[in-house]
């Protein structure tokens, strides 16, 4: 792990790993879409409405997945102090964010025909509003530290205390009585029929794929905003 914290090996991983990430997420993600809009019949129940399916499952999962990366790369900072690894929490945030209110839009216009309303103040949906929140904070804090000089613990600390936001997502719809559906996909066993698990399984792959890469093509971008900071900072002091 510390052996990538040198920024010119990480630079030489990410060059080739990035747009490979982000070319294959986007096949995959064209597949997927394409074969869940053409392909899969409609539901007994929801009708049309479930092929909204392959946007909201996937958007859900890495919503809650970048906050996971943005705990995990903060606890390596914490513990490890991992030069890039408040770069990758501070990268993994705004996707993140974007992911989650994309995950509240589908599943409003999913809820608005199955449920009779565009929003329910259910656990689920209450615990996914209260994450978008949460990486508005981040995102706010770590933008105010970068430009501050503040500590880089204090975002790394909120991201950590904010993982504790991710297991009640995850299980709301079994500790509390909700209209959202129980999970479909537990260890071992799927409720989906597997004409839409296929695709499912395609669509979150090449979504999570785009992800990888967007979080490496910040992290390239920080990282040289910070390079040209440091270098500006020098011929200053060598001008004065």
């Amino acid at each position: 792990m510390h052996g990538f914290a040198n920024p010119k090996r990480f630079l030489a991983l990410a060059s080739w790993l990035t747009p490979l990430l982000l070319v294959s997420g986007l096949l995959l993600t064209s597949v997927a879409l394409f074969w869940g809009v053409t392909s899969v019949p409609p539901d007994q129940l929801m009708g049309e409405t479930v092929r909204i399916l392959f946007i909201h499952v996937p958007a859900a999962w890495l919503g809650m997945g970048g906050w996971t990366a943005i705990a995990l790369s903060s606890l390596v900072f914490l513990v490890w102090r991992h030069p890039l690894a408040s770069l990758a929490a501070r990268a993994a945030a705004v996707p993140g964010a974007a992911f989650t209110a994309m995950c509240l839009i589908t599943g409003s216009i999913w809820g608005r025909p199955t449920w009779g309303t565009w929003w329910v103040w259910d656990g689920r949906l209450t615990s996914m509003l209260v994450l978008l929140f949460l990486y508005f904070g981040y995102i706010a804090l770590s933008q105010a530290v970068a430009r501050d000089g503040g500590s880089s613990r204090i975002p790394a600390i909120f991201g950590l205390v904010g993982a504790i936001n991710i297991p009640i997502i995850n299980r709301s719809v079994v500790w509390w009585n909700s209209l959202h559906q129980p999970p479909s996909i537990t260890m071992g066993k799927s409720a989906i029929d597997p004409e839409f698990l296929v695709p499912l399984g395609v669509a979150v792959l090449g979504f999570s794929l785009l992800f990888g890469g967007v979080v490496l093509a910040r992290m390239r971008a920080l990282l040289a905003e910070i390079q040209t900071e440091a270098r500006l900072r020098r011929k200053a002091g060598g001008a004065s």
